[in-house]
């Protein structure tokens, strides 16, 4: 998922984008641990993934008190 795209979404799209990201997070991992991982590579992009969310909504958090406290 590339950044803009993360920007279109709206707050709830983007918690709900993580929780399943962090489901998959945690499926990769059994698989990993009882050697049933097809694809490797998947574990790295599932955890940069969550990074990017968690890093745009870090900067929404930010970004809104400046915005409320214009009010």
């Amino acid at each position: 998922m590339a950044r803009e795209d993360m920007k279109a979404l709206s707050d709830a799209d983007l918690m709900g984008r993580l929780a399943d990201l962090k489901r998959e997070q945690l499926n990769l991992r059994f698989q990993a641990a009882t050697q049933q991982l097809e694809k490797p590579s998947r574990v790295r992009e599932v955890r940069r993934t969550i990074a990017r969310i968690k890093t745009e909504q870090a900067a929404r958090a930010k970004a809104a008190p400046a915005v409320e406290g214009t009010n």
